[in-house]
């Protein structure tokens, strides 16, 4: 669990950085609406910008944000094993790291209305490569909590 919110945290960090560098971002309150959607029976949208607001949205998005990116870290840990988390490397978080980017680009995205790989969306290209380098980040996100932990542990 360490792992994947280190990972995460990593992942926030870039996308903060790139905030302020005036790139555009994730609004997490539409992971939120999207979520709360889903606990209402709606997987699809037209647009999610348009839904119907949901109570809470924005700390929904920020918790179903976090909890995928712990979900993403088991998957890497139960593919490495116990000798990974004690001794890790970087080309397995980097891998795992970059096959995440299929979970925005095949089901978030097209859910939420923005076709599958953004391709209702004005740049496809540019959001896919977007997303692409926003999971390699999280991929070395991995890494770095690995190895720190790691390291604290001995």
């Amino acid at each position: 669990m360490l792992i994947g919110i280190g990972a995460t945290a990593v992942m926030d960090a870039w996308l903060l950085l790139l905030k302020h560098l005036g790139v555009p971002t994730l609004n997490f309150a539409f992971i939120g609406r999207w979520v709360g959607h889903l606990f209402r029976g709606q997987f699809a949208h037209a647009a999610i910008a348009k839904a119907v607001p949901i109570r809470g949205e924005l700390a929904w998005g920020w918790l179903t944000h976090y909890a995928v990116g712990m979900a993403f870290s088991t998957v890497l840990v139960g593919l490495q094993g116990a000798d990974w988390v004690r001794s890790p490397t970087l080309l397995p978080a980097l891998a795992v790291g970059v096959c995440t980017v299929a979970a925005p680009l095949l089901v978030m995205q097209p859910a939420m209305g923005s076709g599958f790989a953004a391709s209702r969306t004005p740049t496809p290209l540019k959001n896919c490569l977007r997303s692409l380098a926003n999971h390699t980040v999280f991929g070395f996100g991995l890494y770095l909590s690995a190895l720190a932990i790691a390291l604290i542990s001995r």
